[in-house]
C-alpha cells in the first residue's frame, strides 16, 4: 500500500510539474550515455596502461615513409601522417562526389523511364534496376576492375580518342589545361554564379507575385558563358593543352606521361557505386512521381501543357518532397560504401590511413577513432545540406 501511494504521489508530483516531467527522462538518458562512454573509456585506458600502450596523436606529425599511388595534392614519403590522412580524405570525397553526381543523373532518368508509356523503355529500366540492385556491390566493383578494365590494352596499343585521350590498362589519360592568370577567370565564374542566384530569387518572387515566368535558364547560360569570355579576352587569361604522350620507361615498359591519369581503381569504383546506387535513387524517383495525384497531371494537360512541362512544372516540384528524404539515405550509403575501395587498392581514407598508416604506427585506437569521426562528419554534412535543400524547395502554403 505504501509503495502504491508512493507511486501515486510521484506520478501526481510529476503530473503537476510538466517541465520537470519533460526534463527528468532527458537527464536520465544523458547520465546513462555519459556513464557508458566513461565506463568504456576507463576500461580502454586501463587495458592500455596494463599493456604499456601510449595514447596520443603526436604520430600525425611524423614522417609517413610510404608513397600513395593517386593524390589530389602534392605528396611523397617524406610528408607526415597528417598529410597522408588528407590525401585519403580527398580521394574519398572525390569518389563520393563523382558517384553521387552520376548516380543522381542516372537514377532520375531510369526512375522516369520506369513510368514511361513506351513498353520497351519501361522494361529496360526495370531490368536494369532489378539486376544491379540485387548483385552485391563488392562483386560489381570486382567485375569492373578485374573483368572489364583489366581487359583493356597495354599503353603501346592504347585506345586512341582523336590523339588527345588514351584508354589503357593503366588508366584513362586525358589532356590537362594549363592556365595563366587563372584567378581572373575564377572570379568571373564566381561573379556569374552570384548574379544567377540573385536573378533566380528575383524571378521566383516575380512569379509568385504576378505569375510571369522569366527565362532564368537562358539568362544563366548567358551569364556563365559571357562573363568568363570577357575575363578571358580582357583579363589576359591564357590556356594551353598538355596532351599525354607515350614514353619508354625501360626496355619493355611503356606508359603515358603528361596530362591527367584517371586510374583504373577510381574508374571501377566510381562506375560500381554509380550504377548500384542509381537503382535505389530510381525507385525513390518513381515513388515520388507516383505519389502525385493523377488528377493534377490531367488538369495540367487539360490547360495545354506539354508532357515535358507537366513533368517539370507540376509533377517534379511536388514529387521532390517525397524523393529527397530517401535519396539522402542513398547519398549517405554511397559515401560509406566508398570504403570498399580498399578491396581494389584505391587509396581512399580506409586504405591509406586505417590500413597502411595503422600498420606502420600501431596506433589502432587513435586511427580508427579519427576514421570513424571523419565518416560521421561527412555523413552529417550531407544530411545537413540535404535537409536544408528539402526545406528550401518545400511547397509553402500562403
Amino acid at each position: 500500500m505504501k509503495i502504491k501511494n508512493f507511486n501515486l504521489g510521484l506520478g501526481g508530483f510529476l503530473g503537476n510539474n510538466p517541465k520537470l516531467s519533460n526534463f527528468l527522462p532527458q537527464a536520465v538518458t544523458l547520465f546513462a550515455i555519459i556513464f557508458i562512454i566513461g565506463f568504456f573509456t576507463f576500461n580502454a585506458q586501463t587495458n592500455m596502461d596494463t599493456r604499456g600502450i601510449e595514447f596520443g596523436f603526436g604520430f600525425l606529425s611524423q614522417e609517413s615513409s610510404f608513397d600513395i599511388q593517386f593524390s589530389l595534392v602534392e605528396y611523397d614519403g617524406s610528408h607526415s601522417y597528417a598529410r597522408a590522412y588528407l590525401v585519403g580524405l580527398l580521394n574519398t570525397i572525390l569518389v563520393s562526389v563523382v558517384g553521387i553526381f552520376f548516380a543522381t543523373i542516372l537514377g532520375v532518368i531510369v526512375g522516369i523511364s520506369r513510368l514511361s508509356p513506351n513498353y520497351l523503355i519501361a522494361k529496360l529500366a526495370e531490368v536494369y534496376v532489378e539486376v544491379f540492385r540485387n548483385i552485391p556491390l563488392l562483386l560489381q566493383i570486382f567485375f569492373w576492375y578485374f573483368a572489364a578494365l583489366r581487359a583493356l590494352p597495354l599503353p603501346t596499343e592504347a585506345i586512341n580518342f582523336f590523339d588527345l585521350s588514351f584508354l589503357t590498362i593503366k588508366g584513362f589519360f586525358i589532356p590537362r589545361l594549363i592556365w595563366t592568370n587563372f584567378p581572373i577567370l575564377f572570379y568571373s565564374f564566381v561573379a556569374a554564379i552570384v548574379a544567377i542566384v540573385f536573378i533566380y530569387i528575383h524571378a521566383k518572387r516575380k512569379q509568385e507575385a504576378t505569375g510571369e515566368r522569366l527565362p532564368v535558364f537562358y539568362i544563366s547560360i548567358g551569364l556563365i558563358t559571357i562573363l568568363p569570355l570577357i575575363a578571358y579576352f580582357l583579363g589576359g587569361v591564357g590556356v594551353s593543352l598538355e596532351v599525354p604522350y607515350l614514353v619508354q620507361q625501360s626496355k619493355t615498359i611503356f606508359n603515358f606521361k603528361g596530362g591527367i591519369n584517371i586510374i583504373p581503381e577510381l574508374m571501377a569504383l566510381a562506375l560500381a557505386l554509380s550504377l548500384y546506387t542509381a537503382t535505389f535513387i530510381a525507385e525513390c524517383v518513381r515513388a515520388g512521381i507516383m505519389g502525385v495525384s493523377k488528377g493534377q497531371k490531367e488538369a495540367a494537360a487539360s490547360i495545354g501543357l506539354t508532357p515535358g512541362q507537366v513533368l517539370k512544372l507540376v509533377i517534379m516540384p511536388q514529387a521532390l518532397r517525397i524523393i529527397i528524404p530517401p535519396t539522402t539515405n542513398q547519398y549517405l550509403n554511397l559515401t560509406k560504401n566508398s570504403s570498399l575501395a580498399a578491396a581494389i587498392a584505391y587509396p581512399d581514407l580506409v586504405l591509406v590511413f586505417s590500413g597502411t598508416a595503422l600498420m606502420q604506427t600501431g596506433r589502432a585506437i587513435e586511427i580508427v577513432s579519427i576514421t570513424m569521426l571523419t565518416y560521421l562528419s561527412l555523413s552529417i554534412a550531407i544530411s545537413i545540406f540535404m535537409n536544408w535543400y528539402n526545406k528550401k524547395i518545400a511547397i509553402k502554403e500562403k
